[in-house]
């Protein structure tokens, strides 16, 4: 027996160190020499406290190359499962499950695109020059050390970055900012099926031009309403980050304490493990930065020194149109097109599927684009309807443009960048610290028609989807150094000066509002301590504004001396999203009851939980809750003519029967922090028990839908997971960048049970910064290891 258990031991202990030896393999190394070729002199590589890189190089190739090196070895899953997702190659190492997730963005013709645009760029120009650095220090990497744990989970075979990859996920980053996909389908079908008077709340014009010549069959319906819900599953359901609004403000140095623009950025991303920016600092004789990365992108999106700062917000201009189109009746395999019939274009994908047979992939394309209906496996409809995307049919230098943003120091060379930035439509937030701040909404942005509304979807054959050209980049809408002293974006609709229309999907006014309202107030000098309450504000002012004209309602409806008071609440609340605030919850929960007691009868479940991920239901609410005659009051599934003091009944008493199943009847305990948490989702994450080890979270976090904080979920019922937010907030004063604020709201590396992995997560959840070291003093006073690669003998 004794023998027995010393051999049991033995073999525990010699699987357990084998088990450490397999995972420390995976580890990545930020101390010791590595030998990298192409190197043209050794790279110091110094890792801070929160295992943030900072590269200095005595050229900027070598500089580049080691960046794709060191962001490898902390996130290469990353990188491979974005490729794969843009490129329509998921299915070969996630299996069937993600096959129509292939078949869409095969659709979407991303690697088609990346292959011509890489095809065209001049292989000599600086951008370039860098792009293939940064890749060839990628796959060095790749080629020289294990692969990462989840490419042996799940048989992933290594192969080389390329160019094309970069840009196809470009295009993923640019698609997942379309809201017209999932929009488009739900108004139409509300302007065509239910009438006018149901579009008055969406304020919307009603454009009877626009009804489509060939109105759409209930089964053309039935697939618009499957490719709205592929469209957000093909997002979520990979476990990848996806672009979805934005705060960015920047302030003058009248109105800061250090007498220097001071700038402030939370680009507002869907949530994952790990995050979507990889911070690291740049440095070669003639270039430093500060920059927060995308995966497989040399060029910062976000960055600063010394001189300048920038950052970003989504434009929410509509880049992309539905179109149907007129088919021959007597040649399916033609449409209608400037008065007459041209033949469709078709080629063939295969989809390669984990353990299955291929998938083969039959795909079509008018002359307004690729035909989406061959996105969804079996269509249904007989009408095709074609996607006109700028991001596919404009230059779009967009690598150019950063490139030339990550050294802009003056307003003319930020303005240059930005004017190169075509798609998809971005907010340039810029200052220096020779006292400048800036504004530009980057796009490029079509001419339609006369009377053309492009929320809805358009005739392909009447020549309303055709665009006449292009506005001159002067037309945007953009700010230099306004009188006021301060610039803010924040996803709301810009009003341009050139006064042309520029129809979108944008936000809420609320939270520009919410901010603006703190930035304007002229006794308040800026710095980075009040900078950070701004950016972590929990409230809006949409709750009231949507509360107001129901309370009398409510008031009624309220049947108990409990509830009553409950109401009282509701009334007297200041909108503050405060992890123990009770009226949050209960407000969030009644919006979803609102709209489901309002809505759902008329639209059925399908469109229904489409128009809950639009942004235009955002907007339709209060307008809704402000008009007591609004036809949606009305139950279509009843007899009985019902109207608003009736449906706001049925919402309140389902609200609290909702909660009190979920949260317990014990209504003080419905706090908003044990209704509303945060969960780091990673690809292999998705299902039960991996999400134990590769989720970070749940964590009970603030804020919530169009806070300044926005940390938000899907319209829906209690509980709420939170889908985005801030992926990072940053903060930099220009008086001294070398105080520069930031956080990651997950962890800097993607690699499991390493240190940096999950390190910022709870900070991140309570608020709280982390300092973004920029100056050598900083940098050497708080660096923690050093890598140093060499050249190849």
């Amino acid at each position: 027996m004794k023998r027995t258990l010393s051999v049991l031991a033995i073999a525990i202990a010699a699987a357990s160190a084998v088990g450490a030896w397999y995972l420390q393999s995976k580890q990545p190394q930020r101390e010791g020499e590595q030998t990298l070729s192409q190197l043209q002199a050794p790279v110091s590589v110094r890792y801070d406290e929160r295992g943030v890189p900072h590269i200095r190089a005595q050229n900027q190739a070598d500089m580049y190359r080691a960046l794709g090196y060191v962001h490898a070895q902390d996130r290469l899953f990353q990188m491979e499962m974005i490729r794969r997702l843009a490129n329509g190659e998921l299915a070969e190492v996630l299996g069937s499950k993600l096959v129509d997730t292939d078949r869409l963005f095969r659709t979407l013709r991303l690697r088609e695109h990346a292959r011509r645009y890489v095809a065209k760029v001049d292989p000599n120009s600086p951008p370039v020059q860098a792009l293939q650095a940064y890749l060839d220090g990628i796959n060095q990497y790749q080629a020289s050390h294990p692969a990462p744990l989840e490419f042996d989970i799940l048989g992933i075979p290594k192969r080389p970055f390329t160019a094309e990859d970069t840009m196809a996920v470009a295009g993923y980053m640019a698609y997942s900012f379309a809201a017209a996909f999932r929009t488009e389908p739900v108004l139409t079908q509300i302007r065509d099926q239910l009438g006018a008077d149901y579009l008055k709340v969406f304020d919307l014009d009603w454009h009877p031009e626009g009804v489509l010549s060939q109105p759409l069959a209930a089964a053309d319906w039935r697939d618009l309403n499957s490719l709205a819900q592929l469209s957000h599953q093909a997002l979520s359901a990979a476990g990848l980050p996806q672009f979805e609004g934005s705060n960015a403000w920047a302030v003058a140095g009248s109105r800061t304490a250090s007498g220097k623009p001071l700038l402030a950025g939370d680009p507002h991303i869907r949530f994952a493990n790990p995050a979507v920016w990889y911070e690291a600092q740049l440095e070669a004789p003639d270039f430093k930065l500060y920059g927060h990365f995308q995966a497989l992108n040399p060029t910062a999106s976000l960055g600063f020194n010394e001189q300048f700062a920038w950052s970003i917000t989504m434009f929410q201009n509509d880049d992309l149109d539905l179109i149907s189109e007129k088919v021959n009746p007597d040649n399916p395999d033609q449409v209608w097109y400037q008065g007459q019939w041209v033949n469709l274009e078709h080629s063939e994908e295969i989809i390669k599927v984990k353990g299955e047979a291929d998938v083969k992939l039959a795909l079509r394309r008018s002359p307004h684009g690729p035909l989406i209906n061959d996105a969804l496996p079996t269509p249904k409809g007989q009408t095709p309807i074609a996607l006109w995307w700028a991001f596919l049919e404009t230059e779009n230098p967009i690598l150019d443009a950063f490139y030339q943003l990550n050294r802009a120091d003056t307003a003319a060379k930020a303005a240059a960048a930005a004017e190169k930035i075509e798609a998809p439509g971005l907010n340039v937030v810029w200052a220096n610290a020779a006292g400048d701040i800036a504004w530009w909404a980057a796009a490029k942005l079509p001419q339609r028609p006369a009377g053309v509304n492009p929320n809805f979807i358009l005739d392909g054959a009447s020549g309303e989807a055709d665009k006449p050209g292009y506005y001159p980049f002067n037309a945007n809408p953009q700010e230099l150094n306004p009188p006021r002293g301060y610039i803010v974006s924040a996803n709301h609709q810009p009003t341009p000066a050139s006064g042309i229309a520029i129809p979108g999907y944008y936000n809420l006014a609320d939270r520009a509002s919410q901010l603006d309202d703190q930035l304007a107030k002229p006794d308040v000098r800026w710095d980075l301590k009040n900078s950070q309450a701004l950016q972590l504000d929990n409230g809006s002012g949409y709750a009231k504004r949507l509360l107001a004209p129901l309370l009398g309602d409510l008031r009624a409806a309220a049947g108990t001396p409990d509830e009553q008071a409950l109401v009282e609440e509701l009334a007297a609340w200041d909108g503050d999203h405060r992890l123990d605030s009770r009226p949050a919850t209960l407000f969030n929960q009644l919006v979803y009851q609102l709209a489901r007691e309002a809505m759902h009868d008329e639209l059925g479940d399908a469109f229904f939980d489409n128009l809950l991920y639009t942004r235009v239901l955002d907007s339709a609410l209060p307008r809704l809750a402000a008009d007591a005659q609004s036809p949606w009051w009305d139950q279509r599934d009843s007899n009985a003519r019902e109207d608003r003091p009736a449906i706001i009944k049925r919402a309140w008493q389902a609200s609290l029967t909702h909660l009190d199943t979920v949260m317990g009847d014990d209504r003080s305990q419905w706090q908003w922090g044990k209704a509303h948490s945060l969960t780091h989702g990673h690809p292999l994450g998705l299902q039960p028990p991996l999400d134990k080890v590769f989720n970070v979270g749940p964590l009970p976090v603030p804020g919530g839908h169009e806070t300044p904080n926005n940390l938000s979920h899907k319209v829906g019922p209690a509980p709420w997971s939170v889908v985005y937010g801030p992926s990072t907030r940053r903060l930099i004063d220009l008086a001294d960048a070398s105080r520069s604020l930031g956080i990651n709201p997950v962890g800097q590396s993607g690699v499991l049970f390493d240190a940096h992995n999950r390190d910022q997560a709870e900070p991140y959840a309570r608020g709280e910064y982390q300092p973004m070291h920029n100056a050598e003093a900083d940098v050497a006073r708080h660096s923690r290891s050093e890598l140093t690669l060499q050249p190849t003998r």
